[in-house]
């Protein structure tokens, strides 16, 4: 456990860190968020969530960086919160106008999902039929701008109809956020997805993203394709 203040002060690395991918540095916190501490205490702070394995230094003199333990704290607060993320009313609207129940309306609805999310989004309609679509999102983001980033996310693309497949039947109902470590599509990578049952058969629809990815945003897309099949 850590506290409150701690919390807060990881909350707003992460949410910077969503936005501009780059190291947090104790100065903009206390700037742009006008908090009611001290810079010296800030830093204290933020020392103690370095030692606690919350956020690290990629290098001497920048920011911090937000770990996947943070990840997950702010994820299991999210998947047991009843005060979860609303989409906005133009994202329903337009997912409402696009999803029908047919696989045709399946593919336009991921695609825009991949577009909602800035990530790339998958649908195994059953056990042996995946679809998958905005790709160009992924190796879009910073985190893969490297050559070797590159070709690990391709291997797991490469691989996907693979994984879903060795997970298919284990996978519990509902959604589920799994991060780094967990998730079977690869440790750098994380996944918001829920399985469900359409007619006696069951699908998976998830979304794949870098660590740094919006899960709040991402789960409330996600429960919107879990209540079209409840």
């Amino acid at each position: 456990m850590i506290s409150e203040r701690k919390k807060r002060l990881l909350e707003i690395i992460i949410k910077e860190y969503l936005k501009t991918a780059s190291p947090v540095p104790s100065g903009l916190l206390v700037e742009k968020y006008k908090l009611d501490i001290s810079p010296a205490t800030v830093r204290n702070e933020m020392m103690e969530l370095e030692n606690e394995g919350y956020i690290y230094q990629p290098h001497t003199s920048a920011g911090r960086i937000p770990t996947e333990a943070a990840y997950k704290l702010f994820s299991t607060d999210l998947e047991n919160s009843k005060k979860r993320k609303n989409l906005k009313e133009s994202e329903y609207q337009l997912l409402e106008k696009t999803f029908k129940r047919d696989e045709a309306a399946f593919r336009q609805t991921a695609k825009a999902i991949a577009e909602l999310s800035g990530a790339t989004v998958f649908w195994a309609f059953n056990k042996n039929d995946l679809y998958y679509t905005g790709l160009s999102n992924l190796f879009s983001q910073p985190e893969f701008n490297q050559v070797n980033a590159v070709c690990d996310v391709s291997a797991v693309i490469d691989r996907m109809e693979d994984i879903i497949d060795e997970i298919f039947e284990d996978l519990d109902y509902g959604e589920q956020i799994l991060i780094g470590s967990d998730n079977p599509f690869g440790n750098f990578l994380s996944t918001v997805l829920t399985k469900y049952k359409n007619n006696k058969l069951s699908g998976i629809f998830g979304i794949l993203g870098p660590l740094r990815m919006d899960y709040a945003h991402n789960l409330a897309l996600v429960e919107f394709i879990k209540h079209k099949f409840e």
